[in-house]
């Protein structure tokens, strides 16, 4: 298996600082919860989430206070740790490329640039693979930063090649418009529901 974006551009040194970093933005009172007041207002109350990509778990650790059912994956060793201090949510070490955790979740959430860090070529597996733990209508949310070299076009492929319909699209987690010049995209997208 060839190294992620993420791996190649980091090492367990840069892993550790970016947990301190958000350590430290929380204890300032930094709102660290944008990502999670969106997600929310998707979903019914109790809803299965998964975290893509979780990093510490900042996301799944603030749904699951919300009162959802949240599981974890992320493929770095110093991400999976940080992330299992929360006794809230499950957390598996696992590349989304090659996801099975057999079962569907209600939502996916993939925040934090988790698109952009994928080994090149790699991305449409990844969404295939998240598009097969939806539910019928399940709903997945992924943002990430729009100067990396995988583009919102290819994420839109993406989408469509695994069924995936785009609902909304915005410019910033909070709500802003999507413009095509925007720093930040964030998409909402749908899996099919089955007919009755």
């Amino acid at each position: 298996m060839a190294p992620t974006r993420w791996q190649t551009e980091n090492d367990e040194a840069q892993s550790r600082k970016y947990v301190e970093r958000f350590a430290r933005l929380e204890a300032r009172g930094v709102d660290m919860h944008g990502e999670a007041r969106m997600v929310d207002a998707l979903l019914a109350p109790g809803s299965s989430v998964l975290d893509a990509g979780c990093g510490t778990a900042r996301l799944g650790a603030e749904l699951a206070r919300r009162g959802h059912r949240v599981t974890a994956v992320d493929l770095d060793p110093v991400f999976v740790d940080a992330a299992r201090l929360n006794p809230d949510i499950t957390v598996h070490q696992a590349d989304l490329t090659q996801l099975d955790l057999g079962g569907t979740f209600d939502a996916v959430a993939a925040a934090g640039n988790v698109m952009v860090f994928m080994e090149p070529g790699t991305e449409r597996t990844a969404v295939e693979r998240i598009a097969a733990h939806l539910t019928p209508g399940g709903v997945f949310v992924a943002g990430f930063a729009t100067d990396r070299e995988y583009t919102v076009g290819q994420f839109d492929d993406d989408l469509a090649a695994s069924g995936l319909i785009v609902e909304h699209r915005f410019g910033t987690w909070d709500l802003r418009p999507w413009r095509s010049d925007s720093d930040w995209a964030v998409t909402v997208a749908r899996a099919a529901q089955l007919l009755a």
